[in-house]
């Protein structure tokens, strides 16, 4: 008597409030596809890691997360649907506009982690070509792909809220004037950086200086509102991108060759050395094998200095790397050491000459001295 009785209180139960048992089911159902989707896309992403595409590990690492996002929307939409058709609630049509909304949103961010991933893989694998992409280039594409991408899903998200695009549109064109006075200076940035990108007098990498501003380091980032610049003591200097249209930039990352500009000076004692001496440096610099000779190359006896004769040494060398450039620069200042050492002449240094009269003896003196002689 008890069993059926349990019996009738189950199977009255379970008909009520059959909606609690479907939406343990649907649950249940996203929870195991969820595992089962994240084991299959981590699979997939092991075997296309290897390719040389860049597209397909970018697809599949870019939908891992948005995707598991997605399947527990949709899932808890369609649970929260059930719920609502039984409780009848006015909270529970909000459901489906709120469904459409994180859709949209799942999508962009899954465009948003591709173009991400794309642009990282494009520019690791054109590190090992022999014409590398510019990544300055790459990172402003990536921008602009990403900014059009948010833009668009702003957009599709109002239309799907019920508002009309056009209005948007319009009202944005009038708040944009208003908004433009209000931000000039970010609007000045932004612009600033869009002309970095577009004009590239500089790219992440490169060592700039600007003779108008105390700036001078290694450009690490360009933004669409700063520029971060390292310095040779390790400071970072964030620069807004408006500066740039305003100052002169120097980029010393550009230059074909280092120039080699010096001035030495020998004894006077030597001047009739001088001829040999500049001949033989000269005939040094043709020969060197880091100096680029179809550059200019002049050494000549320049001037009569205070203490010294002085010539001087102009040429280029062929590496722009700062640290060679100074290696070779020694290795030259000494041959032309060893060239003045082996004429015969000397490096001349600052000397002064005194004068020091003769002392003259007095008459009272010398008629004294005569008088003991006499005497």
């Amino acid at each position: 008597m008890a069993d059926s009785q349990l019996y009738q209180f189950l199977l009255k139960w379970s008909g009520d409030n059959a909606w609690i048992v479907q939406v343990f089911v649907v649950v249940f159902l996203v929870l195991l596809f969820n595992l089962v989707l994240r084991l299959v896309l981590k699979r997939l992403q092991h075997k296309l890691k290897d390719t040389d595409n860049p597209w397909d590990d970018a697809v599949i690492g870019a939908l891992r997360r948005p995707l598991n996002l997605l399947v527990w929307i949709v899932g808890i939409a369609f649970a929260a649907d059930i719920v609502g058709a039984e409780t009848d609630a006015t909270i529970f049509s909000a459901v489906d506009p709120l469904r459409d909304v994180g859709v949209i949103a799942t999508i962009t961010w899954f465009l948003l982690r591709l173009a991400k991933r794309l642009q990282h893989n494009i520019l690791e694998r054109s590190q090992h070509k022999e014409t590398p992409l510019d990544p300055t280039t790459v990172d402003a594409i990536g921008k602009l792909v990403r900014a059009s991408v948010l833009i668009t899903a702003g957009l599709v998200i109002l239309q799907t809220l019920g508002f009309s695009i056009s209005g948007v549109l319009a009202f944005g064109g009038i708040g944009g004037i208003a908004i433009g006075f209000a931000a000039k200076d970010l609007l000045a940035n932004f612009f600033g950086g869009l002309m970095i990108y577009l004009d590239r007098p500089f790219a992440v990498g490169d060592w700039i200086k600007s003779p108008d501003r105390e700036i001078e380091g290694t450009v690490e980032h360009i933004g669409w509102r700063l520029t971060r610049i390292r310095t040779f003591d390790k400071r970072p200097i964030y620069v807004p991108n408006g500066i740039f249209s305003n100052i002169a930039v120097v980029n010393p990352s550009r230059m074909s060759h280092r120039r080699i500009h010096e001035t030495i000076g020998i004894r006077y004692d030597d001047i009739d050395r001088m001829p040999g001496i500049v001949e033989d440096v000269k005939a040094m610099l043709e020969q060197h094998p880091e100096i680029d000779t179809s550059q200019t190359l002049m050494v000549n006896f320049n001037t009569f200095s205070a203490s010294s004769i002085d010539f001087f040494v102009y040429t280029f060398t062929k590496t722009t790397v700062w640290t060679r450039f100074h290696e070779i620069k020694q290795d030259v200042l000494l041959r032309i050491s060893e060239i003045i050492s082996r004429h015969g002449a000397e490096i001349a240094f600052p000397t002064s000459t005194v004068i020091v009269p003769q002392a003259q003896t007095p008459p009272e003196a010398a008629a004294a001295g005569q008088g003991v002689q006499q005497a």
